[in-house]
């Protein structure tokens, strides 16, 4: 039986650039054991290369690849035909496509629109649950309404902070206090978060998340733990055993989680096995919640003072890097990386075959 042939996708138009790059030569190195692998390196403009070299993945830079630009073309049934360009010369079939790529314009359904316009499989959620899950105000108010517990928070636009910001201040102040979380409403590793444990801070904090970011959400500041689990599958989902984060710096921040190198994972995380239950359950509701589908991790917080189980987060592409917790706890389950992407595979090929059964003309 022939190999899958899967296009790997990493780098993109976002904050996470980087981190994809890892992320995609972790997933590009496991899949190429069991199928063949054709790495698709995003610059930064949003322009396709490839293939790129399993050893080039990490430091991609388009500048040394001038000569390996591809794309695909959003018709019926293009079946994952890549490319060249400028010439619309076809080098290559594939059978599905991973996107490695976090933040805008990978994880929050743009991308996975116009792979659904081109009618391919590919990995994880499709465009609604990926909106929902980028965007940290929609997502909330959708674990609002699945009745799930958060920690209290407020959303503006970049126009509010820019044209009534002591308003906006006085507002958080008496609704939140401090210390309040400061973040872009649409990224992912930490980007552009802050702390604010006063009135310069949290004036600096909305400056600087709305460089990021047409919107903006602060939560209110908590003692706690940090607390995760990952997710897998498509309408019957797996959940893992929650994993804990201890971070190097006051909380775990981007320079925590990829520059420092000094957080630690503690798997399984230290807890009762009613919390493991609870989180678990929260974290099937979330996943359903959004209509998720092949993976997530889902991101929790338990209060010091009270042990209250918050539900954060659910990130619908997490990262692969050597640090990520997502691959971690399945690794602890007894699924090493090269089974879990083989899985993640086949659960796109799953969804994709499942779409095609959907009628797109009106027919008695």
């Amino acid at each position: 039986m022939p190999k899958l042939k899967i296009a790997v996708l990493f780098g993109g138009r976002s904050g996470e650039h980087e981190v994809s790059r890892n992320s995609g030569a972790a997933i590009s190195n496991a899949l190429s054991v069991s199928c063949e692998v054709f790495p698709i390196g995003v610059a930064k403009d949003g322009q396709w290369y490839g293939p790129i070299p399993l050893p080039e993945i990490t430091a991609f830079e388009p500048q040394n690849h001038p000569e390996k630009k591809v794309t695909i073309l959003p018709f019926p049934h293009s079946r994952g035909v890549i490319y060249s360009l400028p010439n619309l010369d076809k080098i290559e079939e594939v059978d599905a496509f991973f996107p490695a790529i976090h933040g805008t314009f990978g994880e929050d359904g743009t991308l996975q629109g116009f792979l659904e316009l081109s009618q391919v499989a590919y990995v994880g959620s499709g465009v609604l649950a990926s909106a929902a899950g980028m965007d940290k105000v929609i997502m909330k108010r959708i674990f609002s309404d699945a009745g799930l517990p958060q920690v209290p928070y407020l959303s503006f636009l970049r126009k509010e902070v820019d044209s009534e910001p002591d308003k906006i201040i006085k507002l958080i102040k008496k609704e939140l206090g401090f210390p309040c979380f400061i973040k872009p409403a649409n990224m992912g590793s930490s980007v552009g978060i802050s702390k604010a444990t006063d009135e310069e801070d949290l004036r600096q904090g909305l400056s600087k998340a709305a460089e990021y970011d047409r919107k903006i959400i602060v939560e209110k500041g908590i003692n706690a733990r940090e607390i995760e689990i990952s997710v897998l599958g498509n309408e019957n989902p797996q959940v893992s055993l929650p994993g804990e984060i201890i971070p190097c710096n006051e909380f775990y921040d981007y320079k925590a989680k990829y520059v420092d190198d000094r957080s630690s994972l503690r798997i399984p995380a230290d807890l009762t096995s009613n919390q493991i239950k609870k989180i678990q359950e929260y974290g099937t509701i979330a996943y359903e919640a959004i209509d998720a589908a092949g993976l997530a991790r889902i991101d929790f917080f338990i209060d010091k003072d009270n042990n209250e189980i918050l539900i954060n987060e659910i990130n619908t592409l997490p990262g692969f890097t050597v640090i990520s917790m997502y691959a971690k706890l399945w690794q602890h389950s007894g699924l090493n990386m090269e089974e879990l992407t083989k899985k993640l595979v086949d659960y796109a090929l799953e969804r994709n075959a499942e779409s095609r059964r959907n009628k797109t003309v009106y027919a008695d």
